[in-house]
């Protein structure tokens, strides 16, 4: 399988699909999953003409079980790596959740002064900041992240199937169509990757503060989320990005849940489509 050696020597596993001479869509997931949460969009991108790459995260999926780095430097220095590993330029970078601070950071940090991004893309992702601060009073409770550890340290196993089964697809919301595939596939990709990982994730992913990131980029960006998003609270993540963003475009999805991706593919592989060519 193809794998990174970063500079800390961790493997990091990726998948490149489609021509190689063909611009470049790379896919970065969220917490606690791998890039086969992407597959609607890469065999959607891939059928349409597109060379479309997607990593698991350190500690996610495929990639090596390290004990340390799982924080938001990290991540998009891994994601740095694959890029350059594939030379890739002129590159559409799309984040979901977790990923869309990885791909806030790797494009502030990495991407734009080395020349390699053309298009960023924010899905129901985690910036600015998710904790409740004082200069963050909208955001999420300590309580909260506090909740998901210990759940997570309790019974892993459990605590996958509950969030999938629940607000991740919005699969409790009256008049739900629950998918069992869908939730299976999100509780299998979860369990791939290391409980370590998964449990320093929660930190990375609510308590980084990336509105230095966001301020950073001026690369076209597209930000997207479903205003019953019950994982990342819109109001304080995609209303916040388009404000401090240089060159943002928003589109709230009335009543999609927080992995519309899956859900709603066909209508976010349309917008994403039209941002791209555009």
């Amino acid at each position: 399988m193809p794998y990174v050696i970063t500079e800390d020597s961790t493997q990091i596993f990726y998948k490149d699909w489609g021509p190689r001479d063909a611009q470049a869509i790379v896919f970065h997931h969220g917490w606690p999953l791998s890039s086969d949460d992407w597959d609607a969009q890469m065999l959607f991108f891939v059928a349409h003409g597109f060379r479309v790459v997607a990593h698991d995260c350190r500690g996610h999926g495929r990639s090596a079980q390290v004990s340390d780095g799982h924080d938001m430097d990290h991540y998009a220095a891994d994601a740095s790596a694959v890029a350059e590993h594939l030379d890739l330029k002129n590159a559409v970078h799309i984040g979901h959740s977790t990923g869309g601070g990885e791909v806030a950071r790797y494009v502030a940090k990495y991407g734009q002064p080395q020349g390699r991004v053309a298009k960023a893309v924010l899905i129901s992702a985690v910036p600015p900041l998710m904790v409740r601060t004082e200069g963050n009073p909208g955001g999420t409770p300590i309580e909260v992240f506090d909740s998901f550890r210990a759940a997570l340290a309790a019974n892993r196993s459990q605590f996958f199937l509950d969030v999938a089964s629940g607000p991740f697809y919005g699969f409790n919301r009256p008049g739900a169509k629950v998918s069992q595939g869908i939730i299976e596939n999100w509780w299998r990709q979860g369990m791939t990757g290391g409980a370590k990982a998964h449990y320093d994730g929660i930190k990375a992913f609510s308590e980084t503060d990336q509105t230095g990131d966001l301020q950073a980029i001026t690369v076209p960006t597209l930000v997207l989320q479903g205003d019953d998003d019950q994982i990342v609270p819109y109001k304080d993540a995609s209303l916040l990005q388009a404000k401090l963003l240089k060159n943002g475009t928003l589109k709230i999805y009335p009543g999609y849940p927080h992995g519309m991706c899956t859900t709603n593919a066909e209508a976010i592989n349309a917008d994403l489509l039209a941002f791209i060519r555009g």
